[in-house]
């Protein structure tokens, strides 16, 4: 077999069953063969037994190792050229799996796909944020300032629409291990992923190490997938502890000790603003992008394209979203508060 896909699993067995189906079919139409492996993390009895009817091998460590260690240990069982990591939330769809593999084929190390939120694919998902001391400062100061807040959505606009418009494959490494695929080369020169991240940025750390090895990682339009966002964490109230921990790992391990404590003093010295949004409607016929964000910041974000007639709470997620109408050259142009 050239490809692996292994499938890690902690409590959502309706969900990785449809992955599965989903992406099986998607490599029989490609004429694709792979070696599956589900890795349980945790699951109820009803769960194991629907696990164990899928046609892929079963792994059962008898403990939660973490999205990290589930990883390596359902690669470290595949011997494929290709592996195709993944999360139960997610639905590839048609073209996909070709595509990720022929950008691995073309010389890259990792390859991630283009990701919606829903099966209409009305709304893009965001790219993973940019990592860097420069994205990490201008977030803590978006979060206390309006002035910053409109710097930094500019900022991750620019990259946001590259993703969400691009039309080939371009170096990137801002790729979600929600589904990525890599060579087995790289995985073995990196090491795997990093298990002390139990939840959590672990394939972002990942993506920083491929880069400092100057092994190329790309994102590919090409590929498609809905990401069905947190429905595999939505019942287990540690995934915000875990989400805390595994950020300030990620900080300290790649800006070092000393930037990591100077924000995080900064973040006890200086207390976020109260969010002050104030609805604004946009200029008739000028909106071409609807931005949707849980965070009164305003990125990142979801966010679809505006025709004539849209409808703009059409496919919002529940609880409180933060809508920003945005024309085609990136000018904000109205702002309200939704809740659904």
């Amino acid at each position: 077999m050239k490809l692996a896909v292994v499938l890690v699993h902690y409590h959502a067995a309706e969900l990785a069953a449809r992955a599965y189906e989903a992406l099986a079919q998607d490599l029989a139409a490609a004429r694709l063969g792979a070696e599956w492996v589900v890795v349980d993390n945790g699951s109820r009895p009803a769960e194991r037994e629907r696990l164990r009817s899928l046609p892929a091998a079963l792994l059962e460590p008898g403990a939660n190792l973490g999205y990290a260690g589930g990883a390596n240990l359902g690669v470290r069982s595949t011997a494929s050229e290709h592996v195709v990591l993944m999360n139960p939330d997610v639905m590839a769809l048609p073209g996909c799996a070709a595509a990720l593999c022929a950008a691995l084929d073309a010389g890259a190390a990792a390859a991630g796909p283009r990701f919606y939120w829903d099966a209409e694919r009305r709304f893009l998902l965001p790219p993973t944020e940019r990592r860097t001391r420069v994205d990490e400062l201008l977030r803590l100061l978006a979060e206390r300032g309006e002035r910053w807040a409109r710097y930094g959505r500019r900022r991750w606009r620019a990259h946001a629409r590259r993703c969400w418009t691009a039309r080939a494959p371009y170096v990137c490494y801002e790729l979600s291990g929600a589904l990525l695929a890599f060579r087995r080369s790289a995985w073995e020169e990196l090491g795997g992923f990093d298990e002390g991240y139990r939840l959590y940025f672990e394939e972002t750390d990942w993506l920083e190490r491929l880069r400092r090895r100057r092994l190329a990682a790309r994102f590919v339009p090409g590929a498609e997938a809905v990401h069905l966002y947190g429905r595999s964490t939505a019942g287990e109230p540690r995934a915000q502890g875990w989400f805390e921990e595994s950020y300030r790992r990620f900080r300290r391990r790649i800006y070092g000790p000393l930037f990591a404590a100077f924000l995080e003093r900064l973040a006890r010295a200086w207390p976020p603003a109260e969010p002050a949004v104030t609805s604004v409607e946009p200029g008739a016929g000028r909106a071409a992008w609807l931005e949707v964000s849980s965070s009164a910041v305003g990125y990142p974000a979801a966010a679809r394209r505006l025709g004539p007639g849209s409808d703009d709470r059409e496919g919002l997620p529940p609880g409180t979203c933060y809508l920003r109408t945005v024309d085609a050259e990136g000018r904000e142009l109205g702002v309200r508060t939704v809740r659904t």
